[in-house]
């Protein structure tokens, strides 16, 4: 039972990471009917945002301690970050928490290069056929990986956990087990904690505020919603952004668990369109469930257990299932009628 409760745990917090690249992919192909295969890269470059505010406040003054000795006799150096000279032990706290507070940087940014992706590029292929958007998107993936490298390197650069953060939950204690029966580490929780917020906001702004409701107008009939006098290209605009921002933002948070590095995106990217793919393309309820139902497969794929029965199949579930889905609902779990049937 144990066992069982701590891989349907990694298998929602694997979901949470899928469900979130998934839910901005399909809120860009369900708005603007743009296949965008530059999302991964999307999520590669929050996590950067992440790397890039440590970096910044991490920058060191250099002083000199005449009191302290090196074993060869010269003064010590003592390297002390800016930030902690300046604010104290605020500052440390700060360098501490720099993971969670890069989000503050994340979000203006990936919303800025997601606006400026879809008014510099994306706009001009609405029209064209989905093989020349996936072929324009990959290369714009690409080209953004290779910028990424050419300033971080090819190195993975890991990011640390807050400290007060660090080690493990006793949850079984919160279901009555004995202590230490089920344990489970506190920044994968927050991360699933904080994947669930992120979707429900995402569902909150657009079912209750009214330039949500104009979306969803739109993704469902946009030459009306034109005919009403409503400006629907500038709403999709914002819609493009916000899908960055979601991509960027589970980047970030996803740093500590993986070390980020320039392909990072590509990883991703090829899982979060089979989640797409599985849950209906334009479905946002669909793409978030295949997220986690293809996330909690593969967590128990994983098991030493099943993979002695069957050698590779953690490596392959999630084709499988996506095989399957589209063999007997090519629209997918929730998607749409007549996407995909054709």
């Amino acid at each position: 039972m144990n066992v069982f409760l701590a891989q349907l745990l990694n298998g929602l917090d694997k979901g949470g990471a899928y469900a979130l690249i998934a839910l901005g992919l399909t809120l860009v192909f369900g708005t603007l009917g743009v296949v965008n295969f530059a999302h991964g890269a999307l999520f590669m470059l929050g996590c950067f945002c992440a790397v890039t505010f440590r970096y910044l406040i991490t920058l060191e003054t250099v002083t000199i301690d005449p009191e302290k000795l090196s074993p060869w006799g010269s003064p010590v150096e003592v390297r002390t970050p800016l930030v902690q000279n300046w604010f104290g032990d605020f500052g440390a706290v700060l360098v501490d928490y720099s993971v969670p507070i890069s989000i503050l940087l994340a979000i203006p940014a990936m919303l800025i290069i997601g606006i400026a992706m879809e008014r510099g590029l994306i706009k001009h292929f609405y029209k064209r056929s989905h093989a020349e958007q996936i072929l324009v998107t990959f290369g714009l993936a690409i080209v953004l990986q290779e910028i990424v490298r050419s300033f971080f390197g090819a190195n993975p650069v890991p990011q640390p956990i807050p400290s007060d953060l660090r080690g493990a939950a006793d949850i079984g204690v919160w279901f009555g087990m004995a202590a230490h029966t089920l344990t489970y580490p506190w920044w994968r929780l927050i991360y699933l904690l904080f994947s669930a917020v992120v979707i429900g906001g995402v569902f909150a702004f657009l079912q209750f505020t009214t330039f949500g409701m104009v979306v969803r107008a739109g993704m469902a009939d946009r030459e009306t919603v034109g005919l009403m006098g409503i400006d629907i290209d500038r709403r999709f605009t914002i819609v493009f952004g916000l899908a960055a921002v979601v991509a960027g933002v589970a980047g970030v948070m996803y740093t500590p668990l993986l070390a980020p590095n320039y392909h990072l995106g590509m990883d991703f990217l090829v899982l979060s369109f089979v989640v797409v793919v599985v849950g209906g393309m334009g479905s946002l309820p669909g793409a978030v469930a295949a997220g986690f139902l293809l996330g909690i497969l593969q967590s128990f794929a994983s098991m030493t257990e099943v993979k002695s029965l069957i050698p590779g199949i953690d490596q392959v579930i999630i084709y499988l299932v996506a095989v399957v889905i589209l063999l007997v609902r090519p629209r997918g779990l929730m998607g749409r009628r007549g996407i995909m049937e054709n």
